[in-house]
């Protein structure tokens, strides 16, 4: 486990309290920061993860860049700018399998991945997923041979993660938004395959 999640509070009070010293002082409005935040999140989408997979499935340069360092990959796409948080990307192959948790809260690359699914905030997956990852990904219906290494990433505040997931076989002559349309936030996060 990694990361101090606890400062995610006290960054939370001291961002409402910037906030509020700014709107006291006539900078901005608090609509304005509603407005930005709703740009944020409008922006915000599994589609987005799905796109960077689909050229790392199709550009083996770019795939390699992305795997050594997945913030100034997706940057390339567009994604990421100005985020202050680490992105590492770990690729599925045919012996791992990688899935990603949040052991303390519920920290995950919303700008790839959307806003994140109830189930990945809840303390059972959190919980669960660390101890018994393989029970855990059967119950969402992803089964893998015993002989598959399954591999746990905790994410942190400063660190986020994102499952490069494995191209499925007969896709070779799909384009790249075809071989988009094909990833899943699940996939992203490790528990489906694709």
């Amino acid at each position: 486990m990694s990361g101090d999640h606890h400062a995610d509070a006290t960054i939370a009070r001291r961002v409402r309290r910037l906030e509020t010293l700014l709107e006291e002082k006539g900078v901005i409005t608090g609509e304005k920061v509603d407005e930005a935040i709703d740009a944020f999140l409008a922006a915000s989408s599994p589609a987005n993860g799905a796109k960077v997979v689909a050229r790392a499935w199709t550009d083996g340069a770019y795939k390699a860049r992305l795997l050594a360092d997945g913030t100034a990959g997706v940057q390339e796409l567009g994604y990421m700018d100005g985020s202050y948080q680490r992105l590492r990307v770990v690729e599925n192959t045919a012996t791992t399998h990688n899935v990603i948790v949040c052991t303390l809260c519920s920290c995950y690359p919303l700008r790839l991945l959307g806003p994140s699914p109830s189930w990945y905030k809840s303390e059972a997956y959190r919980s669960r997923v660390v101890r018994e990852p393989r029970q855990v990904l059967r119950e969402f219906g992803l089964e893998l041979p015993d002989t598959t290494d399954i591999t746990v990433w905790d994410s942190s505040a400063e660190s986020r993660y994102m499952v490069l997931p494995r191209r499925p076989e007969g896709t070779e002559g799909l384009r790249e938004d075809e071989l988009a349309a094909l990833v899943t936030r699940n996939a992203l996060i490790g528990t489906a395959a694709v």
